[in-house]
């Protein structure tokens, strides 16, 4: 009951970052050691050193340790037809001061935005299909990303790609 009452710290407006029109920041906190500052909106993260958000559909993995907060980016390094081929970017991590609500909006929009995640065996290696909602757009973007070791450029590992990404499609295309 004692958080109904409880005032939130205004965000110093030289802190702010430039939000979109419909953007809005949902926590913030900062970063031990530093002036920079972590910005939780409803499309996504705004991390120390980047010039843009990061949307909730572009991080791989967030992990909360308590006093740390773990992001690993997923960047685009191919595009096909219908999905986008994603690896993981080295992990980025910030030891948080004050970190309120920061955690529990990374983990919830993170969660949120995956709506279907299954691993599939391939010739020589294996496949993650991902269909995530992205805010403020339509349907679901789709995305793959191959294990260590399997040879993306085979064509056979590009056909049965494609075919795991068609089947994800129509098993989650509303029927009407």
């Amino acid at each position: 009951m004692f958080r109904l009452f409880r005032r939130r710290r205004a965000l110093p407006p030289d802190r702010r970052p430039a939000l979109e029109r419909e953007e809005r920041i949902l926590a913030w906190a900062g970063v031990d050691g530093t002036d920079a500052v972590i910005v939780a909106t409803n499309r996504g993260l705004w991390l120390p050193g980047r010039s843009s958000r990061l949307g909730w559909h572009e991080i791989h993995k967030a992990v909360w340790s308590g006093s740390e907060l773990a992001i690993t980016p997923a960047a685009v390094v191919g595009e096909r037809d219908g999905y986008q081929v994603m690896v993981a970017e080295p992990v980025e991590s910030y030891r948080l001061t004050e970190p309120g609500d920061v955690p529990h909006h990374v983990r919830q929009r993170v969660t949120a935005s995956v709506a279907y995640s299954r691993h599939h065996p391939l010739d020589g290696g294996g496949v993650r299909v991902v269909g995530r909602r992205v805010s403020g757009v339509d349907g679901l973007r789709w995305a793959v990303r191959y294990d260590p070791g399997t040879d993306a450029a085979s064509p056979r590992v590009r056909q049965q790609t494609a075919e795991l990404v068609r089947w994800a499609r129509d098993a989650t295309t509303p029927i009407g």
